[in-house]
C-alpha cells in the first residue's frame, strides 16, 4: 500500500479541506473547469462513499467539508484526476500562459508530470463536533460574499449554500447531520 501525503487525524470523521491552484492561478473561471470538480465529486460519492457536507469553488481555490471511509485515498484520487483533466482542458483551450506557469511551478525533483496544478501541503482539519461543522460551513459559504462577488451566500452558484437554503444545488450534499 502506498503512503499518502494527506494526514487525517481521525479518518472516520468529517474534515475541512482546502485545495489551491499553484500560484493562485484563476482556473475556475470557466464552467467546464468547475464541472470537472463536480463530476469527480459525483463519481466519488457514487463509487467511494464520499459524503460532502459543504463546499465552495472560487476562481483559484476550493473549500470542502467531506468524509469517507478512506478520505486520504479518496482525496488523493480527487486531486490527481482533476489536475489531469483540467490540464487537458487548458491545453484544448490553448491557455498557454497558465500552462507555462504550471510547468514552472512543477518541482524540479518531480519527473512524473509536466505540470503542477494543485499546491502541495494540504492540511486537513478534523471537524470536532456540530459547532465546528457549522463554523466551517459558514466560513465556506461566506467566502464569495466576503470577496464581494455576491451579496448573499445562495447567489454563488458554485457553493453548497443553495442546498442549505432549501434550493437544489449543483452537487449533492449531506445536510441531515
Amino acid at each position: 500500500m502506498s503512503r499518502s501525503r494527506y494526514q487525517f487525524a481521525e479518518p472516520d470523521r468529517p474534515h475541512f479541506l482546502t485545495c489551491t491552484v499553484v500560484e493562485w492561478l484563476p482556473v475556475f473561471t470557466r464552467q467546464e473547469a468547475v464541472q470537472i470538480l463536480f463530476d469527480s465529486w459525483h463519481y466519488l460519492q457514487t463509487n467511494q462513499g464520499l459524503q460532502l457536507y459543504g463546499f465552495v469553488v472560487l476562481e483559484n481555490h476550493l473549500h470542502v467539508v467531506a468524509q469517507t471511509e478512506n478520505l486520504a485515498v479518496t482525496w488523493a484520487n480527487f486531486k490527481s484526476y482533476t489536475a489531469r483533466r483540467i490540464i487537458e482542458l487548458l491545453k484544448a483551450h490553448h491557455a498557454e500562459e497558465l500552462l507555462q506557469r504550471m510547468r514552472f511551478a512543477r518541482k524540479a525533483k518531480r519527473n512524473d508530470r509536466e505540470h503542477q496544478f494543485w499546491q502541495e501541503n494540504s492540511h486537513p482539519q478534523v471537524i470536532e463536533g456540530e459547532t465546528m461543522l457549522r463554523q466551517k460551513l459558514d466560513y465556506i459559504h461566506q467566502n464569495p460574499v466576503k470577496r464581494g462577488y455576491v451579496d448573499e451566500t445562495e447567489q454563488w452558484r458554485w457553493s453548497s449554500a443553495r442546498n442549505y437554503g432549501g434550493r437544489k444545488g449543483l452537487v449533492e450534499v449531506f445536510t441531515a447531520w
